[in-house]
């Protein structure tokens, strides 16, 4: 196996069975929901880079609509699937295993697009001129997007940046993409600090407690790195993280 499969197969293992694969809130999720203009009855959904599907049950609660699960790691899809069935929701997700970076879907066949924390894999440019064309008139995207706070940022944390996000921008230069992208920004909300301890940060450092792999060298790396990022974010979470951008197709 390539040494980027095993690091990829690594980071699946480590956020395998977890709520969430990154950080996030189930009320600060409805809250952004709440922001969302009125779509058209029975609205077409995708949630692109859904992970094991935290946003996708949100967003199937909340429309009663059959939305469209995308992710590239059958593992997480298939515990997605059983979370659906447990909520009784399995008829209204249609769960497609694909890189959200080349769907192959028709132009102007989708409503809302909902992506928590999954755009950086083809980064936010790519992610907005991928999927600006698959979008109605009118059509609404929710993209969640690792952004600098400021253009004041401390040097140890750029100098992580410059390994872990390369392509990290703040969140005027990201409005900015977005105008310059065929859309028009709705609102800019920033996912609080607490919810990336609570829902991910916390439940990471509990799996990582489990996992006994002295002689895989590819998993302890993968584990250092968490926690190098999880102390960076202990240190300096005022100057960085998620901001939620809710844009119109325009």
């Amino acid at each position: 196996m390539a040494e980027h499969d095993r690091y990829v197969k690594a980071l699946i293992e480590l956020h395998s069975g977890l709520d969430r694969q990154g950080p996030g809130d189930n009320d600060f999720s409805k809250f952004i929901i709440e922001q969302i203009p009125a779509l058209p009855p029975d609205p077409r959904i995708a949630d692109l880079g859904c992970g094991a599907g935290a946003g996708t049950l949100i967003l199937a609660e909340n429309f009663h609509s059959r939305i469209k699960a995308v992710d590239f790691s059958r593992e997480f899809l298939d515990q997605l699937s059983a979370r659906a069935r447990q909520k009784g929701l399995e008829d209204c997700i249609e769960i497609i295993e694909c890189d959200i970076g080349n769907l192959g879907w028709g132009a102007g066949t989708l409503d809302l697009i909902w992506s928590e924390g999954a755009a950086y894999n083809i980064t936010f440019k790519g992610a907005l001129d991928a999927w600006r064309p698959l979008l109605a008139d009118n059509g609404i995207a929710v993209i969640s997007e690792m952004n600098y706070f400021s253009a004041n940022v401390s040097g140890t944390v750029t100098e992580f940046m410059q390994n872990a996000y390369p392509g990290i921008k703040t969140e005027s230069g990201n409005v900015d993409l977005i105008n310059a992208s065929g859309f028009e920004v709705l609102g800019v909300h920033r996912l609080p600090s607490k919810a990336w301890w609570d829902n991910y940060y916390e439940p990471l450092r509990e799996k990582i407690n489990t996992i006994e792999s002295p002689g895989d060298s590819v998993i302890q790396s993968v584990i250092s790195e968490t926690l190098e990022e999880m102390e960076l974010f202990k240190q300096y979470g005022d100057e960085y993280g998620y901001t939620y951008y809710v844009m119109r197709a325009s």
